[in-house]
């Protein structure tokens, strides 16, 4: 069996995606008030750390920003799992009625965004969770979809859609494997 490789996305358009993405969260929301970014771990977080930087240079004021770690809130999850590691949970502030912007990768299933919806509401009760992926691939098993989306990809279920990061955790490409 052959695997090939195509870049969707180059650097500079993640960054034009991204930039987009701040201007539609601003858009929507009036601004910045009340708006704390979430990053799903591991690609969510350096996404939603990317979103803050545009969000600072657009408005001149900083956005919180925090991560949320989903492994415990999994539906797959078993304390019998082997090699489950917990990340950790990075939240500033309270999430009582803020509007919470969570940010991840790859939209897929919505399994993983159900889960950190679940572990949000440990942390408060927002005002509104509102949901912000680079890309969106289809097929869904739960009602979730994105409220800001960089790039719509239909995928086949044998596809694999992966954003490469360097080691300073920015984002590189994003990588459709067949």
């Amino acid at each position: 069996m052959t695997y090939s490789k195509t870049v969707i996305l180059d650097e500079a358009g993640i960054k034009r995606a991204l930039t987009r993405i701040s201007h539609e969260i601003l858009e929507r929301n009036k601004g910045l008030e009340n708006i704390v970014l979430i990053g799903i771990r591991s690609g969510g977080a350096y996404l939603a750390a990317e979103l803050a930087k545009l969000i600072e240079i657009i408005e001149g004021e900083n956005a919180p920003c925090g991560t949320v770690d989903i492994t415990l809130y999994r539906d797959d999850y078993s304390g019998a799992m082997p090699h489950q590691a917990v990340g950790k949970t990075e939240i500033p502030l309270s999430l009582e009625g803020k509007k919470v912007v969570l940010v991840d990768d790859v939209l897929f299933t919505g399994r993983t965004i159900r889960a950190a919806m679940d572990a949000l509401m440990d942390h408060g009760r927002p005002e509104c969770i509102q949901l912000a992926v680079l890309i969106d691939r289809g097929h869904r098993e739960l009602p979730i979809r994105a409220d800001f989306v960089g790039r719509n990809v239909p995928t086949s279920l044998k596809e694999n859609v992966e954003v490469v990061f360097d080691s300073s955790h920015h984002p590189q490409e994003v990588i459709l494997e067949k």
